[in-house]
C-alpha cells in the first residue's frame, strides 16, 4: 500500500506592530498538502485553490524542496512522491504562505519516514530556512507565539491571547520580501529601540486581556512600518480609515501587503472602508474576518 500524509497548516501574521521578527499569530485560514509515497520512481505536484497558478509544479516547488532537504538529511526517501497542494492563503501576502510550504514539506516528509525528527528539530530546520521564527512558530504551534533565537536554536514562548475575530485585508499588490527588507535602515536610534521595547510587552498584555483601548498605543512601531508603508499604494490611508471606522489596533501583516486590524466590533464595516481605500488606488483585495487558530499544524497519516 502507498503511504499518505496530509498536513494542514494555518496562516500567520507576524510582527503585529512592535514584535518585529519575533512575534506571530496563527489564523484560521489554511493550506493543506497531501503527500503520497508511491513505488514508481516519479515526482508529480498539483496545486489547487487561491493563487494555484503561482505555485511551481516541478522541483523548484518549495514544499518539495523542503521535503527533499529532510530526505537528504535522513539519507533515505520514498521511491516516488505525489504532492497535492490545496491553498486558501494568498501567495506573497504577508500571511505566512512560504512558512506553510516550508513546514508542510518538513512535516510531511518526516511523517512519511516514520517521524525520525522531533518537533523542536523540525522547527529549527524551518527557522533556518525562513531566517526567523515569527511565522513558522505560530504556524506549527497555533495561537500567539514569541520566538527568540539563541545559538542558532529557537526558544519558543506560547503566549495567552483572548479569543477574538481578526480582520485581514490583502490588496492585490506584489511586494517582494527582499524589497520590504531593503528599505529598512541598518541602524536605529536608542529612542526608537526604547519605543518598540516598551510597546511589545504592552501589546502582549493587551492581546491577552482583549484590552482594545490599549491596542492603538501598543501596536505602534518605529522599526519597520514607517519604512514599508510608502511601498504599498494607499496603505497609510487604509490604516487611518480602519482606525476611524473603529479598529483599535492596525498593523502590517508581516512585511505586507496585507493589513491586520483588531476591533471589538464593526468588523465588516472596517473591512469595507479599507477595501474602498485600496479601490481608490486601483487595487482589488481579498478580505477575511478570522478567528485565531489555537491548534497549529495538523498531521493525518493513512495508508492508501
Amino acid at each position: 500500500m502507498n503511504k499518505q500524509v496530509t498536513v494542514t497548516i494555518p496562516a500567520t501574521s507576524a510582527n503585529l506592530g512592535p514584535g518585529f521578527d519575533c512575534l506571530g499569530l496563527a489564523l484560521a485560514l489554511y493550506n493543506r498538502v497531501t503527500f503520497t509515497a508511491v513505488a514508481t520512481p516519479s515526482l508529480t505536484i498539483e496545486a489547487t485553490g487561491l493563487d494555484a497558478e503561482k505555485v511551481p509544479t516541478d522541483e523548484t516547488n518549495l514544499v518539495y524542496q523542503m521535503a527533499n532537504c529532510l530526505f537528504e538529511r535522513l539519507g533515505k526517501r520514498p521511491s516516488g512522491l505525489h504532492i497535492q497542494q490545496e491553498n486558501q492563503i494568498p501567495v506573497g501576502s504577508g500571511l505566512g504562505s512560504s512558512s506553510t510550504a516550508v513546514l508542510a514539506g518538513l512535516l510531511g516528509a518526516n511523517a512519511l519516514m516514520d517521524s525520525p525528527f522531533t518537533q523542536a528539530q523540525l522547527l529549527d530546520m524551518a527557522t533556518a530556512e525562513e531566517g526567523h521564527p515569527d511565522n513558522v512558530a505560530p504556524a506549527l504551534l497555533g495561537g500567539l507565539v514569541l520566538g527568540v533565537m539563541h545559538d542558532e536554536q529557537v526558544h519558543i514562548e506560547p503566549l495567552p491571547i483572548a479569543a477574538q475575530q481578526i480582520i485581514i485585508v490583502t490588496p492585490n499588490f506584489q511586494l517582494l520580501t527582499k524589497d520590504a527588507r531593503a528599505v529598512l535602515p541598518t541602524q536605529i536610534s536608542r529612542q526608537d529601540a526604547i519605543f518598540n521595547a516598551s510597546r511589545l510587552p504592552l501589546l502582549i498584555r493587551a492581546l491577552e486581556t482583549a484590552d482594545y483601548p490599549t491596542l492603538a498605543l501598543a501596536m505602534q512601531d518605529r522599526l519597520h512600518q514607517p519604512y514599508r508603508l510608502p511601498l504599498i499604494p494607499g496603505m497609510a490611508d487604509a490604516f487611518s480609515a480602519a482606525s476611524a471606522a473603529g479598529a483599535a489596533g492596525v498593523a502590517l501583516s508581516g512585511a505586507g501587503p496585507s493589513l491586520i486590524a483588531f476591533a471589538a466590533d464593526k468588523h465588516e464595516e472596517i473591512v469595507g472602508v479599507v477595501t474602498a481605500v485600496f479601490q481608490q488606488h486601483n487595487l482589488t483585495s481579498h478580505s477575511w474576518v478570522l478567528p485565531i487558530d489555537t491548534i497549529g499544524a495538523q498531521i493525518n497519516i493513512l495508508a492508501s
